[in-house]
């Protein structure tokens, strides 16, 4: 028979024996670190979520406004023609100041004095296309180099369509699909340009960031035309190729997409 202080002393003494292994600090400090990026994520992941959300709807508020300019200049070019033929005169719209510029012939043969200019307009290689602002200098140049290369002035539609489905931006020297416009935003953000509708903006009105834009853009890789080309040696004027093609740049564009 025990009597209650002895077992008391035995319960003790049984305790001391069977001591717990004590959590290293170590391992309870990573464990509140753990917890504590966690938690940190959690909110970055949250606060992340709300700021997309916001630049979706200055996004879209942007592309509404570019639709309706585009409307608005598209109404005002039919009533300005409209007026112009009522008062039995023609009305001649202001001069294009972008081009779309495409190389359709090889170095072979090619002189010192184009080939400078091919390389300053970043054309390297057969079927590459760029934008490019026209002013006396660029007009220059293009007469230069006129035997070797195709343009015109594009609409809209074939800006959009160039830039959506051949668009690659030049991030780092590293030719990049434009395939979030977080790239575009990166790269452009401090001029104003955030996403690919303010990209194809940028280029099709001529805006004061153009170069940075045309820039941006990686020179666009286009296929031969469907069809082939006709006559690369003589000038579309005369049933050729190379040369000034005004506003039928955009067929030929369509073909070589």
């Amino acid at each position: 028979m025990h009597y209650p202080h002895v077992r008391k002393r035995l319960e003790t003494s049984r305790r001391k024996q069977v001591k717990l292994p004590k959590v290293p600090e170590s391992l309870l400090k990573r464990r509140k670190q753990a917890v504590a990026s966690k938690e940190k994520a959690a909110k970055a992941a949250i606060a992340n979520k709300k700021k997309q959300a916001l630049k979706k709807k200055v996004i879209f508020k942007r592309a509404e406004k570019y639709v309706k300019e585009y409307r608005a200049k598209e109404r005002n070019e039919i009533r300005l023609t409209r007026i112009a033929k009522k008062a039995g005169n023609f009305y001649v719209p202001a001069e294009p100041q972008m081009a779309f510029v495409i190389r359709i012939r090889g170095i072979n043969g090619v002189h010192p004095k184009p080939r400078k200019v091919l390389q300053l307009f970043r054309l390297r290689q057969i079927n590459n296309g760029v934008f490019i602002r026209l002013n006396k200098a660029t007009l220059n140049m293009l007469k230069i180099a006129e035997p070797y290369v195709a343009w015109g002035v594009p609409n809209l539609k074939t800006v959009r369509e160039l830039i959506y489905k051949r668009g690659y931006g030049k991030v780092n020297h590293q030719r990049i699909p434009l395939t979030d416009n977080a790239i575009i935003e990166k790269e452009l953000g401090k001029r104003d340009i955030i996403c690919m509708e303010d990209l194809i903006h940028e280029i099709f009105t001529n805006g004061p960031n153009f170069k940075y834009a045309s820039n941006f853009l990686w020179p666009f890789k286009l296929s031969s035309p469907l069809g082939g080309w006709r006559r690369k040696y003589n000038h579309f004027n005369d049933g050729g190729d190379f040369g000034f093609r005004d506003t039928k740049i955009d067929a030929l564009v369509r073909q070589m997409i």
